[in-house]
């Protein structure tokens, strides 16, 4: 089985196991008929993946891949929070009558701070330090900008990126205040697998660990039913990750640079509700 498929399985039979449930409690997320969305969690879940080792994709279940590295390329590269931008209707709950989901996401990254170096945005800084100042430990990003989350539509999940350089070794740190395990989890490790195999190849490194810290990781009361089952579903070999070796730009990635090899999974055939 792929170590992602491990980790996944695991955490899932822990938080079945020994969490906490909220049904006592009254909750933001609703289901689409109005119930509110309960759920079960476990708090303070730190899982590593090394990408030097594999591409963490789940194959108890398919990984939606190209919408999963689209929508990652909507936030960091277009830098956007127009779902008019992105290929999916997965943030469409979310936005407003122009398409806006608010001073979240792609917006965040695209504001400019001056430097002793310039002018830059956050993206932008995390590419210069990288190539310029790579023993740095100050490489990082944040998305969660109080004097803004009132104008966020929702706040954001996945928060904050770390990245550290060891050798000629990219290494970085996800944290993410709230994971959806079913809907979310592997989609967003593979985005920020991805991020971190992208931020390495422009700048002449190679990908390590991607540590993803989550603080409240939770299985919705709806959920439980098809977890119980994913989780006893076969295990493959995790596939290959294919990238597009000459692109030396950030900038420059497009979707059809990346494929996945020899990916054997075991077909959902249930649909997912989204709480919102």
């Amino acid at each position: 089985m792929s170590r992602a498929d491990s980790i996944f399985i695991e955490n899932c039979k822990d938080i079945l196991s020994h969490g906490v449930w909220d049904t006592d409690q009254q909750v933001r997320p609703h289901w689409e008929d109005g119930a509110p969305a309960h759920t079960v969690k476990k708090f303070g879940i730190v899982n590593r993946y090394d990408l030097r080792e594999e591409f963490p994709a789940l194959t108890i279940r398919r990984l939606a891949f190209k919408s999963s590295l689209d929508e990652l390329l909507w936030i960091w590269q277009k830098k956007s929070n127009n779902v008019h931008d992105l290929s999916s209707h997965i943030w469409d709950s979310w936005a407003d009558e122009s398409g806006s989901i608010g001073k979240a996401y792609g917006y965040q990254l695209r504001q400019k701070h001056q430097y002793k170096e310039g002018e830059f945005d956050q993206v932008d800084r995390v590419l210069y330090d990288l190539k310029h100042n790579p023993a740095s430990r100050r490489i990082l990003t944040n998305l969660y900008n109080f004097e803004d989350l009132h104008e966020m539509h929702l706040y954001p999940c996945a928060y904050s990126m770390t990245f550290n350089v060891s050798g000629n070794v990219l290494n970085g740190i996800l944290n993410q205040r709230s994971n959806d395990m079913l809907a979310a989890n592997n989609w967003n490790v593979a985005q920020y697998a991805l991020l971190l195999k992208m931020f390495a190849q422009v700048s002449g490194l190679v990908a390590g660990e991607l540590v993803h810290v989550i603080a409240d990781a939770h299985i919705y009361d709806r959920h439980v039913p098809i977890i119980e089952k994913i989780i006893e579903n076969p295990c493959f070999e995790a596939p290959t990750l294919v990238m597009n070796e000459d692109v030396k730009d950030f900038y420059a990635f497009k979707k059809d640079d990346f494929r996945l090899e020899n990916y054997v999974y075991t077909v959902l055939e249930e649909k997912i509700p989204v709480a919102i």
